[in-house]
């Protein structure tokens, strides 16, 4: 608005080409498109960087000599503090998806006499979209954030640079257990979910009616809902965001220079580039699925 008063409060007269209102409109449609063009090419850059990363990592972890026991003692701290420590909270919160969901799902289908649409509906829904999508949320917010902070002090207080002095690489010690405890992490906690949330919801449908069938009906309808395809669509939308996600982290971690301030920067780039690409990935797999 401000631009647009100042493009008419502009006095008429003069020679000067700055002056005149189409020199300045495509000066400053220049100026955003080259805005946008680096905003891609940082963006291009970034995926390229964690495209490599992720190779990386995957190529060190399938070799043996790369697990001593040290590198094991940080990767069953990340999976305790991952996994073990918000395995109450990720049931609490499938107990109300359960809840909130499956039981919708009962009534829908009871409404409309469609019971045999009960498990294609469930395993759509909570297998298929909300349990990898809201359990990344949860490891990322809570535990993706956590790395960022741990990395980030660190290299604040020249941990990683002694590292490096001492011939040890960081990216072995530092990075693969974190990646590879938060993405077993995932994985078993979105099992966590999906089992807690179909065993609420069927026990709430019962109890208030909704459904009459029997708990082996249930569990027949789910599984016979099921296809390798979603077991390959779950596994792909559950471990691929987890991984990217811990890199991202790790990277933001690294990339504090000696100053505590950039700390809370980092963390809220790692969290908000790490959401980023956990929907960019679901949104994705689903639209191939359903292509």
């Amino acid at each position: 608005m401000r631009s647009i008063l100042a493009l008419f409060s502009r006095k008429p007269g003069g020679n000067s080409a700055a002056g005149h209102p189409g020199t300045w409109l495509r000066r400053r449609v220049q100026r955003q498109l080259a805005v946008a063009g680096a905003s891609a090419l940082e963006i291009v850059r970034l995926i390229r960087f964690t495209v490599s990363v992720f190779g990386g990592l995957m190529n060190l972890a399938v070799h043996r000599r790369y697990w001593p026991r040290t590198v094991r003692d940080v990767l069953a701290r990340q999976i305790l503090f991952t996994a073990v420590e918000a395995t109450r909270f990720v049931s609490l919160v499938g107990l109300l998806v359960g809840v909130a969901v499956v039981v919708q799902v009962q009534l829908l289908v009871s409404t409309a006499g469609q019971s045999h649409l009960l498990g294609p509906l469930i395993v759509m829904v909570v297998v298929r979209e909300l349990a990898p999508v809201i359990v990344n949320l949860v490891v990322i917010g809570r535990s993706g954030t956590a790395i960022v902070a741990e990395l980030g002090a660190m290299k604040v207080s020249g941990q990683i640079r002694c590292l490096d002095a001492q011939g040890v690489d960081s990216s072995v010690y530092v990075v693969l257990p974190r990646v590879v405890g938060m993405a077993a992490s995932v994985l078993a906690l979105t099992l966590v979910f999906i089992l807690v949330a179909l065993l609420s919801g069927y026990a709430f449908g019962v109890f208030w009616g909704v459904t009459r069938l029997s708990p082996w009906g249930f569990v027949n309808s789910v599984l016979s809902a099921l296809s390798p395809n979603d077991v390959i669509i779950l596994l792909i939308k559950t471990v691929l965001p987890a991984v990217l996600a811990g890199i991202i982290c790790c990277v933001e971690g690294l990339g504090v220079a000696a100053v505590d301030t950039e700390v809370p920067s980092a963390i809220t780039r790692g969290f908000g580039r790490s959401v980023a690409v956990l929907f960019i990935v679901a949104v994705g797999v689903s639209i191939l699925t359903y292509l």
